[in-house]
């Protein structure tokens, strides 16, 4: 049975969060590596693509950064946070970048069946979710996205190298005010936190998988290049510059 590295962290701040994930992406040595995290304070996260001026809710957030994967805006706020970073040979993440997508979020909807949430791929259903003009991610479905009560739930990205694939995922456990009337497992677990899923989204991911994740730790090299990373994340003139 192939053994993952599970990274927990709880509370962090955005900067630390987008460049340990960036660090795990970089990282070619590294076994396959499962974070699950929060953030703190509650963050807009742009899109790497996404202009400032298209997401009337930067105005509005506490904390805004720019990620570097692709998407639309996320507030990061009642959810948890997860990112797969692994070689882009890996039995996760071969074959069609739709394959990849469909197999991580498989493991997501195992994790929230526990809940009684029949999660599904949206397919070329209609949600009542979408919403124009607004940039963000919860509001524009794709067919892969992971969806229940008629409304986007999971929202996910994923940026590659030439060696590397790093899938983020954001799990909404409840809404906030910039996102609205989205899908969240509140419905039926209405103060669950994301300290208290994980536990489910970690058995679920492993029985998918078929892995066992262990409990580690960045080793030096990755909280090194992290420290290198983070203040960009921090720049105003990388938020800014689309």
């Amino acid at each position: 049975m192939e053994t993952w590295r599970l990274i927990t962290t709880w509370g962090a701040q955005p900067s630390f969060n987008l460049g340990l994930d960036e660090a795990l992406l970089e990282s070619s040595d590294a076994p396959v590596t499962v974070r699950f995290y929060s953030w703190k304070p509650a963050t807009l996260s742009l899109g790497y693509f996404q202009k400032f001026a298209e997401v009337p809710a930067a105005l509005d957030a506490r904390s805004v950064v720019r990620r570097f994967t692709g998407g639309g805006a996320i507030h990061h706020d009642r959810e948890l946070t997860f990112s797969i970073a692994a070689p882009l040979a890996h039995p996760l993440y071969r074959d069609s970048l739709p394959d990849s997508y469909a197999r991580v979020h498989a493991g997501v909807a195992r994790a929230l069946l526990t809940l009684g949430i029949e999660a599904k791929l949206r397919g070329e259903s209609k949600l009542a979710s979408d919403r124009e003009g607004t940039g963000m991610c919860f509001h524009k479905s794709s067919p892969l996205d992971l969806v229940w009560d008629e409304r986007k739930g999971v929202g996910s990205a994923q940026r590659r190298t030439r060696e590397r694939v790093l899938h983020h995922g954001s799990i909404k456990l409840g809404t906030t005010a910039l996102e609205g009337d989205i899908a969240t497992a509140e419905r039926v677990a209405p103060r669950l936190s994301p300290e208290a899923f994980a536990p489910a989204l970690r058995a679920a991911f492993e029985a998918e998988f078929g892995v066992r994740l262990e409990a580690g730790v960045p080793d030096a090299l990755e909280r090194g290049r992290m420290k290198e990373l983070a203040p960009r994340f921090l720049d105003p003139a990388f938020l800014r510059r689309r």
